[in-house]
């Protein structure tokens, strides 16, 4: 298989994040089902989490078994670094983030006031408001998480293992798929139709890195390149999956939020499985 179907398929297995994403513009849902979807996409990056982490740790786990204790180091100083900074930096992004809403918030007065806040509510990109801020926060951290999966698939294909390319682009197609629901899982459940524009550019955020991972990966590998991204990406995914559990408690449904939270944690490893399955 040539290089350009190895980066066409790394692009399809990236894209497959839109099949999801649709689902923020159903208006019909009941309160309960925006909650559900809302755990269910929390249970998702649950399990995103765990993946990151585990694709971090198997590096070092390697060099543990060895006895390389210098490059074991090195490469946990890198994901301390990483995984530190992956989850500050959208703590304190959030922070900013919500200081410039509140300065935006304060009342206008006058002539043409209530034309400005008019023409300020049609934004397709309001990052005042929580859940397409949150929304953001998510595509970024699964955009990180699939720049490492893209590194896999191209560092497989660099080491001419085309039918192991060829599965985890399989596999990382379907499990793209489902992140599409935990992106838009804070708009659903805050009764949000987002624009087609706004999901456009969430879903590039969120799978387009698949790609760049995937060019990447085939022209340079390394285990500390690896590292660091699957880090970051598990910072990131913390740090929303913590917001994402603030926001269900106020659902106050906690045995439905429950239950579609562990659904949503074994749809992951059902996706996973695919890979998992075929030796990888």
């Amino acid at each position: 298989m040539s290089t350009g179907h190895i980066l066409i398929l790394g692009a399809i297995a990236g894209l497959t994040i839109f099949l999801g994403l649709p689902i923020s513009r159903v208006q019909s849902l009941s309160a309960n089902a925006r909650a559900g979807l809302s755990a269910f996409a929390t249970g998702i990056l649950v399990f995103l989490f765990w993946d990151v982490m585990s694709n971090a740790v198997d590096p070092l786990d390697a060099d543990l078994h060895a006895h390389h204790w210098g490059p074991l180091a090195g490469l946990a100083a890198l994901g301390i670094v990483g995984f530190t900074g992956g989850l500050m930096t959208l703590v304190y992004y959030d922070a900013w983030m919500k200081r410039r809403a509140n300065r935006r918030a304060t009342p206008l007065v006058g002539p043409g006031a209530a034309a400005i806040d008019e023409f300020t509510s049609r934004s397709w990109m309001d990052l005042s408001q929580p859940a397409v801020r949150l929304a953001f926060l998510i595509a970024i951290g699964i955009g990180v998480h699939n720049f490492g999966e893209g590194l896999a698939i191209g560092q497989a294909a660099a080491s001419n293992e085309i039918s192991l390319a060829v599965t985890l682009i399989i596999g990382f197609g379907l499990h793209n798929a489902t992140e599409g629901f935990g992106i838009c899982g804070p708009l659903t459940g805050e009764g949000i139709r987002p624009t087609w524009k706004l999901l456009l550019v969430l879903g590039i955020i969120g799978g387009g890195p698949t790609f760049l991972g995937t060019v990447v990966g085939q022209a340079w590998t390394s285990n500390a390149v690896s590292v660091l991204f699957f880090t970051v990406a598990g910072g990131s995914i913390l740090y929303v999956v913590q917001e994402l559990f603030a926001v269900n408690r106020r659902y106050g449904h906690p045995v439905l939020i429950t239950w579609l939270l562990v659904a949503g944690v074994l749809a992951g490893f059902a996706t996973d499985f695919v890979v998992t399955a075929a030796g990888v």
